[in-house]
């Protein structure tokens, strides 16, 4: 990829690598706006609290820089610890790293991607034209090597929304071809779009190799505008990024590393199958959200679900020979 930074505008073309010369405008506009970080809690409490504390010694020292940026949230499930055990020891790590460190949003979630929508909410209410949101997913190997110097250059991906002036930067997990993150994103997700919205399906895969990652930074007025549409409880990624395309948007991405939220390093077939599935059913109920006011409308919806349920079959059917 050549690197951490690889911004693209609109129309798929490289923009200017961070050093590059900015205007004044722009930089004074930087200097003044805040950078929003909104940290998603697992929704299921891990075994041991090792990556957890290295990611909040990185949120404290967040905390800390008040100039750059504003206090960080973080996004709680109700449901994640209900074993007295867990609960307990839950609280404790509360108590002394995760509230000292952010305002806690505690919420009941169908599932990560609403945890996402109530903290990006609360945060933009408390935000101001100009600045920037940063989701930063809890449930990665942040204690690991790699997991640690990844924290340490992680701030480089809301900043390149901010210092140059994009709407969204979608941060990318390196992997191979074998990795089940990808075989999941190149045989169902841009399979499917591919089917249901071809066009810009092949805008994102010019921009992103990684449009479902949980790694993102967006801009206040584009927030705005993603707020105010229908939220999805899975795949909001996606969701964004096709309403970036529609809209002409600025997207970027950033290199994370070679980090991993799998404890055992790979999807199980069964969680391959629902990502599919689920990924399907969002991009059928945008079309017809897109579609529905269109003269014949209802023909070419049974036209494309048809082919959307070869597309799924066989996206399924490889996942088994590979994953299974």
């Amino acid at each position: 990829m050549g690197g951490p930074y690889c911004p693209m505008n609109n129309k798929a073309r490289l923009s200017p690598p961070i050093s590059s010369p900015v205007s004044r405008k722009a930089r004074s506009a930087a200097r003044s706006a805040k950078i929003h970080p909104v940290v998603i809690y697992p929704f299921v409490q891990p075994r041991d609290f090792t990556d957890l504390e290295a990611l909040y010694h990185l949120v404290a020292r967040l905390n800390n820089d008040r100039a750059r940026y504003a206090r960080p949230i973080t996004v709680m499930d109700k449901k994640t610890c209900r074993a007295p055990a867990c609960a307990k020891a839950l609280a404790k790590f509360r108590a002394q790293m995760v509230e000292p460190n952010s305002d806690v949003l505690d919420a009941w979630c169908v599932d990560t991607c609403q945890m996402w929508y109530a903290g990006l909410g609360l945060a933009h209410e408390q935000g101001r034209p100009g600045d920037i949101y940063w989701l930063i997913p809890g449930d990665f190997n942040y204690g690991s090597a790699v997991g640690r110097e990844v924290l340490d250059r992680l701030h480089d991906l809301p900043e390149i929304v901010l210092e140059l002036n994009q709407d969204i930067c979608i941060g990318e997990i390196a992997t191979d071809h074998r990795n089940s993150k990808q075989l999941i994103d190149t045989y169902g997700t841009f399979a499917l779009l591919y089917n249901w919205f071809p066009s810009e399906g092949r805008a994102i895969r010019e921009y992103t190799e990684r449009p479902r990652s949980e790694f993102f930074a967006v801009r206040h007025g584009f927030l705005r505008e993603l707020l105010h549409q229908r939220w999805y409880a899975y795949e909001q990624t996606v969701v964004m990024l096709l309403h970036a395309v529609f809209s002409g948007r600025n997207i970027s991405r950033f290199f994370v590393g070679n980090i991993s939220d799998l404890p055992e390093g790979r999807e199980s077939l069964a969680s391959a199958m629902q990502q599919v599935e689920r990924t399907e059913r969002v991009l059928k109920t945008l079309w017809r959200e897109r579609n529905e006011t269109r003269r014949g409308w209802t023909e070419r919806y049974r036209i494309l679900e048809n082919q959307s349920e070869q597309v799924r079959r066989t996206a399924l059917l490889i996942l088994e020979n590979l994953l299974g």
